[in-house]
């Protein structure tokens, strides 16, 4: 079904086409209607399925409909997790609606930075409020908005919003609206909490659940490379330069990793960048901007750039450390391979016991099994890799963040598993 046939009115059909969107993915054919239609929606799909597009144009479809008073006041909430994603919210909204005789005002409102830049852009109202929990309850509270009159709410990556502690602050930002309003719901699982809240907050939704099938999956070609912990960096130097790779997003385990492992980058001559949590916004900022303008040909990051960031084309994703969690490898590697490109996700396998049965508890939690490469010059020791064989994973829940095996437990088993 072409977007013509969706119900979106010919300047948003001019917008679609701009940006070169060929047909609707399978989210937008099933949310777009109902949004239109005014239903709520509980909506789940796999990362770059095009989800953002698919509430950003019944909004600004809302928008062209409604008729314009003298004050702008919030009429469309959505809240968000990440700065990152509130970013790409905005710019989505910015880039369909910039050929509007009368684009919406926009509001992206995030913590890390001043507020009072914020505060003054919401003089004379705003008519989409793209924002975080924690920033936005701040500008209700020095009377800098109003949400009263708000008709319509997104939340986007609902369950990554309830993981980083945003409960209290989302029931507070719920309290201040209308209770008569259209409701959005999108979130990646359904854990207990998460199903709690969208029954809480939805009113006979239309439910959307876009499986993944060989058809809608992304084009990524997943790889794994068997490597000593020590060698990783100088295996990513010599995979980045012998494989000719333009840019590469390197996910790491911890803060201090992606600083130093982007600092033993840099010089090796290649421009590289730390991207994590404790960086202010202007620094993350620029280092994604830099990024995108391939500036810089690496970033090395941590979870946070897992969800919520878009960048167009990037060709390779590296799991320099394993991920804590099967769902977030699945979220790591949904950085490349986005909007019909093509893209490679290499995961580092440390040659021990513990990582292998981490990586393979993913590849049974995803139904996938990738084979084991080793690179010349960077083979893994023979004592590593006879325990990487030999290891077994007994508990099904082993390696799972909450779930992990103690280090008593552990040493049992790398014991058992010399002893066989």
């Amino acid at each position: 079904m072409p977007f013509s046939h969706l119900g979106l009115s010919s300047a948003l059909l001019n917008a679609v086409q701009a940006r070169a969107y060929q047909q609707p993915t399978a989210i937008q054919n099933d949310v777009i209607p109902s949004l239109l239609a005014g239903r709520d929606v509980l909506a789940t799909a796999q990362t770059g399925s095009g989800k953002t597009a698919a509430y950003c144009l019944p909004i600004l479809e809302r928008y062209l409909q409604q008729k314009k008073p003298a004050h702008r006041t919030v009429q469309t909430l959505i809240l968000v997790p990440t700065r990152e994603l509130a970013v790409q919210v905005g710019d989505t909204l910015r880039s369909l609606s910039q050929a509007f005789s009368q684009s919406p005002k926009l509001a992206v409102l995030f913590g890390g930075i001043s507020i009072n830049p914020q505060m003054l852009h919401l003089r004379g109202g705003a008519d989409i409020v793209i924002a975080t929990p924690g920033r936005l309850l701040d500008l209700v509270s020095k009377n800098s908005l109003k949400l009263d009159e708000v008709s319509c709410l997104v939340l986007d990556e609902a369950d990554r919003m309830l993981a980083l502690g945003f409960a209290d602050e989302l029931q507070q930002v719920l309290k201040l609206l209308p209770a008569q309003r259209q409701n959005c719901f999108f979130s990646a699982t359904f854990a207990p909490n998460v199903t709690s809240l969208a029954e809480a907050l939805l009113h006979d939704p239309h439910r959307v659940n876009i499986p993944s099938t060989e058809e809608g999956k992304p084009d990524i070609l997943q790889r794994a490379v068997l490597v000593d912990a020590k060698q990783r960096t100088q295996l990513l130097r010599h995979l980045f330069q012998s494989e000719k790779w333009s840019r590469v997003l390197v996910f790491v385990a911890t803060k201090y990793a992606a600083d130093l492992i982007s600092t033993k980058l840099r010089r090796a001559h290649i421009s590289a960048e730390a991207f994590h949590g404790e960086q202010t916004q202007g620094k993350r900022s620029q280092v994604i901007s830099d990024f995108k303008a391939s500036r810089v040909k690496i970033v090395v990051a941590t979870d946070i750039a897992a969800r919520g960031l878009d960048i167009s084309q990037l060709p390779v994703v590296v799991n320099y450390d394993l991920p804590r969690s099967s769902d977030d490898y699945l979220h790591r590697i949904g950085r490349t391979g986005r909007a019909g490109e093509a893209g490679i996700a290499l995961s580092f396998i440390c040659a021990d016991a513990a990582n292998e049965a981490h990586f393979r508890l993913i590849e049974q939690r995803h139904g996938f099994k990738i084979p084991r490469e080793q690179v010349p010059g960077f083979e893994a020791s023979a004592e590593s890799l006879a325990t990487t064989e030999a290891i077994r994973p007994q508990d099904p829940n082993g390696g799972i963040k909450g779930k992990r095996p103690n280090k008593k437990d552990k040493l049992r088993a790398l014991q058992k598993t010399i002893g066989e």
